[in-house]
Order: C-alpha cells, then structure tokens, then sequence
C-alpha cells in the first residue's frame, strides 16, 4: 500500500507546476489561436485576419522590417559576445578582469532605465552631440533616434552581457592543456579555434543565439520608445492592434504569428541538437 502511494507522489509535487503552465500559458495560448480564426462579432470561421498580415503593404513591410532588426541584432551580438567571451577566457590582463565585471553591470540595470539613458545619450540634443559641439566645436548629429539603428544599438545593450556570460560558461570547459596539446603538434590558433573552441562552444552559441531571437521578436519597450511609426516592430503593431484599435481578433493573429516566427529559432535549436546526439550514437 505504501508503494502504491508513494507512485502518485511525483505527479503530485508537479501538479501546481503543471496547472500554473496550463492556466497562464497553454489556455491562453490556445484560446489566442482559436480566436484568431474568429469573425469579428463572434463565431464562423475566417482566415481574414492572417490574409490582412500578409496582402497589407504596411503589415508586410511591419514583418520584413523586424525581422531585419531581430537578424542584425543576432549577427552582431554572436560577433561582439563571442570575441568579447574569447578575451575574458584567454586574456590574463588586468583589463580582462575589469570587462568582468563591466559585463554584469548591465544585467543590474532595470530596461526602462536602460532604453531611458541611452535616449539622453544619442537623441539630436543628447550628451553625445553636446560633447562633440561644446567640448570639440564639432556639430555633428547622430541621426540614430527614432530609426533601425537606435534600436539595434539598445538590443546590444540587452543582449551582449547576456550571450558573453552564456559563451564565456562554454569556454570554461576548454581547458589550457587541450590548447598546449593542439600548439604542440603545430596548431595555430586558426586551427584551435576550428578544432577545438568551436566544436566545444558551438552548441552553446545556437542556443544563447536562439534565446536573442525570440527575446527580440516580440519586443515592445526599446521600438515603442526608439522606433519610428513606420515601419514598426510586431510588438508595437500588436500593442496598436489591441489596445489602439481595439480589433481582438488581428491581435490574436498577430500573436499567432510572432509565436511562428519565433518558433523557427526553437526548430534549429532542437535539430542541432539532435544531430549532435545522432553523431554521438555513430
């Protein structure tokens, strides 16, 4: 008898787990998806609101415009995380010790404190342009308000410290006597990079890249203060579908939507991983 209750008490410590995941989650989630098929007014069927996503010259332009941000945002955040995380692994500098700790700074920042000081910072009367023209006499404008660039320039802020400190755990399992023995045998460090950093690290990379994708897709804080009104991101052009339009059923379908596109980076993630299991099997 004692064995019998004692198998029914794993499901029952994940039980309130379980239910806070089928309530604030997967309910939601669903009735989003079923709504978003919805006619406005309630009830029949209807694939209108995902044919207006995908004829409408702004909506289109809205998705290609976010995606473009969300790419160039990856890209650049691979590039600077991963040489930043190489030179606080390798380096024995003082300098490396203080990039550090100047990592975790931004990871104590609150976003809107964030998005807010980077705003002083590079708006046309910002303290960048007051620098250049009272200090240097150069009057010169950055242009980066309200604009692609602003907003990629705040997604680094985010997304930097956070994918250096993913790759920087990952470079912490090549140990110095792999690199001795490579330098050996007459590697240089091309070849320990190909042979031996990236085939350690590589599967930490897609998933901090894959965690940068879906953080930026759906974004609202950095666009809706840094973005122009038009194009915007989806998270702006959601927010102005529910709450400026009040149209429930265009905000389900967009939801539906920006579930999609982030979905792709979850695909690659999980295929990386089963390859490298089925090479493991091999």
């Amino acid at each position: 008898m004692k064995n019998k209750d004692n198998r029914w008490t794993p499901y029952l410590l994940i039980a309130p787990a379980f239910l806070v995941i089928l309530i604030f989650v997967i309910y939601p989630m669903f009735s989003a998806f079923v709504r978003s098929f919805s006619i406005k007014g309630g009830g029949g069927f209807t694939l209108e609101h995902y044919t207006y996503f995908f004829t409408d010259p702004i909506q289109i332009q809205n998705i290609l415009y976010t995606l473009y941000v969300v790419l160039i945002t990856v890209i650049l955040t691979f590039i600077i995380s991963f040489l930043l995380a190489l030179f606080l692994r390798f380096s024995k500098s003082k300098l490396a010790g203080f990039m550090g700790w100047l990592v975790l700074l931004p990871r104590f920042v609150p976003g809107m404190v964030a998005v807010y000081s980077m705003i002083l910072m590079i708006k046309d009367a910002g303290v960048i342009i007051r620098v250049l023209d009272q200090v240097f006499g150069i009057q010169f404008s950055l242009g980066w308000m309200y604009n692609v660039q602003g907003i990629i320039t705040m997604n680094l802020w985010f997304n930097i410290p956070f994918s250096t400190l993913i790759i920087l755990s990952a470079l912490s399992n090549v140990k110095d006597s792999y690199i001795e023995s490579l330098r050996d045998v007459g590697g240089g460090k091309l070849h320990i990079l190909n042979k031996l950093i990236l085939p350690i690290t590589y599967k930490t990379i897609i998933m901090s890249m894959t965690f940068v994708y879906m953080g930026n897709i759906g974004s609202f804080t950095t666009p809706f203060l840094m973005g122009a009104n038009h194009p915007k991101m989806l998270g702006v052009g959601l927010y102005d579908q529910f709450n400026s339009y009040m149209d429930y059923e265009r905000a389900a379908a967009l939801s539906v939507i920006i579930f999609l596109l982030s979905s792709f980076a979850a695909v690659v993630y999980i295929m990386s991983n089963l390859k490298e299991a089925e090479w493991e099997r091999s």
